[in-house]
């Protein structure tokens, strides 16, 4: 019971910590977008524009390319998660990417991301967005039709207390209640399962993150 509480205590601290954080990197942001827009228009002033692919967008590559990037098979672990064993590609793309799971645990995604600062979404997103989150350290929780409905609700409200999270439904999932972090993913029961808790506490913002400490704000919200 002791321990419970001390993890209880430890998590609702890094989630503060990782909500002070995102606020400081909304700050330097909104600095950093007006020092761009200076410069941006006093290049046009001199006459010249020059465009700049920053992130390497893969935009123009193929879709086989893609399918190759994102080869590979889950292996469950003893947890119950399944662990993606395969290359998981990393560019920008602006088109629709063909991923070889629903939902996709990584892979090539677009440039902006879905708002993942426990946002619950009642419709359905973009899944190179949300990939793109993923990318970021957060877990998105999925469910399909045959979800109950009380336990999508209590999912939910777990969600929007929980920085690095996003929720939304996947008609095209197997399995009706589904926790996806970057390269890892597990069917949980209802928001009671302890697996719930135990992926939260694993993967947000965990060690398989690819960009940790990425905002989780500023990006899409629908």
């Amino acid at each position: 019971m002791g321990s419970a509480k001390k993890s209880s205590a430890a998590r609702t601290a890094r989630i503060e910590e990782m909500r002070r954080a995102e606020q400081a990197r909304e700050r330097r942001n909104r600095i950093l977008v007006v020092a761009a827009s200076v410069v941006v228009v006093a290049g046009l002033v001199a006459g010249g524009v020059v465009l700049v692919r920053a992130q390497s967008d893969g935009g123009g590559g193929s879709s086989a390319a893609d399918d190759a990037k994102s080869a590979g098979k889950f292996v469950t672990d003893a947890d119950g998660v399944r662990a993606w064993k395969g290359e998981l590609g990393r560019e920008h793309v602006t088109k629709s990417v063909d991923y070889p799971v629903t939902p996709p645990v990584g892979g090539d995604h677009n440039p902006v991301w879905m708002n993942c600062n426990g946002d619950v979404y009642e419709d359905e997103i973009n899944a190179t967005n949300a990939v793109h989150s993923l990318e970021h350290g957060a877990v998105w929780v999925t469910y399909n039709g045959d979800a109950p409905k009380a336990e999508v609700e209590a999912l939910a409200a777990k969600v929007k207390k929980t920085p690095y999270t996003l929720m939304s439904p996947v008609d095209g999932q197997k399995d009706p209640l589904v926790l996806t972090a970057w390269g890892h993913q597990r069917t949980v029961k209802g928001a009671t399962d302890p697996a719930v808790d135990a992926f939260l506490e694993k993967f947000v913002q965990g060690q398989q993150t690819p960009e940790p400490g990425a905002a989780c704000t500023g990006g899409l919200s629908k």
